[in-house]
């Protein structure tokens, strides 16, 4: 494990996350409480691919563990993807 794939880091690549959720106001719900984390600065949804995918952009070091904590109770899963897109 390292930094990177570990925590979310700040600027404007962001990381993306795969997420089993369908329903656009479910996305909404993993929206919202993303953006209750401190440090998360934007969520981006991307309801054209499946699985459903989401972009998280923060202006603080965020754990990714934090992340799939909070999505948990909202009763779907966050599943990071790669470090970098290529």
């Amino acid at each position: 494990m390292s930094l990177l794939s570990e925590n979310l880091i700040p600027g404007n690549h962001g990381k993306i996350f795969g997420t089993n959720a369908k329903e656009n106001t479910d996305l909404e719900r993993i929206k919202d409480k993303v953006l209750s984390i401190k440090g998360i600065k934007d969520v981006i949804i991307n309801s054209e691919v499946y699985p459903r995918e989401f972009t998280i952009h923060t202006t603080e070091l965020v754990k990714v563990k934090d992340i799939e904590d909070i999505v948990i109770t909202t009763g779907f899963h966050a599943i990071p993807k790669g470090v970098f897109e290529l």
